[in-house]
C-alpha cells in the first residue's frame, strides 16, 4: 500500500496532479475523511469497530477531514498562506500515520489493546476497501500535496 502510494504520488500521475490540479482541490479531496470517520464511529457504536479505531478512542483523523474543508475554502479565497497549507498537510499526514499504526497494533498478531478489541473488521466486505483504497488515497493525496508545495516553493 505504501509502495503503491509512492508510485502514484512520485510518478507521472502524481506529477500531473501536483502540476495540473489547483492545490486547494488537492486539499479539499482529503475532506472524504470526515464522512469516513463518522461512519467508523457509527460502526464502533454498533460493535463492529474497536473503540481505538474511532474518535472515541485514539483515531483523531476526523480533524483532517474537517480542516480540509476549511483550509481548502481559505485557499480558494486566497486567504491561506503557504505555511498554513504545509502545516495542515504535515498534521494530516501524522494523523494518518497514527491511525495506520493503531490499526496495525490492533491486529490479532499484536493485540496491543487486548484480545477483545481486535482490528479484524477490515477483512470483511465492504470494509476491506478502507485499507485497500481509502488509506492509499489519503497517503497518496498527502504526498502529492507535499510535491505540489515543493514545486511552488521552487517557483
Amino acid at each position: 500500500m505504501i509502495a503503491l502510494s509512492c508510485i502514484i504520488a512520485f510518478g507521472p500521475q502524481g506529477r500531473r496532479l501536483a502540476l495540473g490540479v489547483p492545490l486547494w482541490i488537492l486539499v479539499a479531496v482529503q475532506s472524504f475523511r470526515l464522512p469516513l470517520e463518522l461512519a467508523m464511529h457509527a460502526m464502533y457504536e454498533r460493535g463492529v469497530v474497536p473503540q481505538q479505531m474511532s474518535y472515541s478512542g485514539w483515531n483523531f483523523d476526523i480533524a483532517t477531514g474537517i480542516t480540509a474543508v476549511v483550509v481548502a475554502a481559505m485557499m480558494r479565497a486566497g486567504r491561506a498562506p503557504r505555511w498554513l497549507v504545509a502545516g495542515w498537510n504535515v498534521v494530516g499526514f501524522a494523523l494518518l500515520l497514527n491511525i495506520v499504526t493503531i490499526a496495525i497494533v490492533s491486529t490479532p498478531r499484536v493485540q496491543a489493546f487486548g484480545p477483545d478489541r481486535l482490528n479484524v473488521w477490515v477483512m470483511d466486505p465492504p470494509f476491506v476497501w478502507l485499507p485497500a483504497v481509502m488509506v492509499l488515497a489519503a497517503l497518496a493525496g498527502h504526498l502529492v500535496i507535499f510535491r505540489a508545495l515543493s514545486r511552488a516553493a521552487r517557483s
